[in-house]
């Protein structure tokens, strides 16, 4: 029990913090600016959302992190986005969902510093293989949910 409880508090600490460093980010006057940057970009709100979604797991660290603040930052202006062009709003979260677990594999990471640490690995030795699995991988699957979403709607 003490060994993976003291196993526990590494991977507890670091997601927790990932997260409130993006509540804090969220909460600074100039997250409005990147919010409205965000909102108008064009390509319209599939891919929009998919940009935000990136931009907040990256700078979070954390897919959780990044999408529980595009959520609650942009949520409403998404959903009503969706109502206003017709896009099922269960394709906007898959959109949203995937999104964000895309670039939350950033070197920062604290799955991929746990990861690193208990296969008893390096950056220099394994991240590559990471960014082809994790970001590469995930980025290709979004971009075909997007493209196939804009032309099916939800599936």
């Amino acid at each position: 029990m003490d060994a993976g409880a003291n196993a526990a508090v590494l991977p507890i600490f670091a997601v927790a913090s990932l997260v409130g460093f993006g509540a804090v980010v969220a909460a600074l006057p100039a997250f409005a600016m990147v919010r409205d940057w965000v909102l108008s970009i064009a390509g319209g709100p599939l891919v929009s959302l998919a940009i935000a979604t990136n931009i907040l797991a990256a700078l979070t660290g954390s897919a959780s992190g990044g999408l529980t603040i595009a959520l609650d930052a942009l949520g409403d202006t998404y959903l009503r986005l969706a109502s206003e062009t017709g896009i099922d709003p269960a394709l906007m979260h898959r959109i949203a969902v995937i999104g964000s677990g895309t670039l939350d594999s950033l070197p920062h990471n604290g799955a991929v510093v746990t990861l690193l640490a208990v296969c008893g690995s390096t950056h220099r030795d394994s991240y590559r293989d990471i960014v082809m699995v994790g970001i590469v991988g995930a980025l290709v699957a979004l971009a075909a949910v997007i493209a196939l979403g804009s032309m099916v709607g939800s599936f």
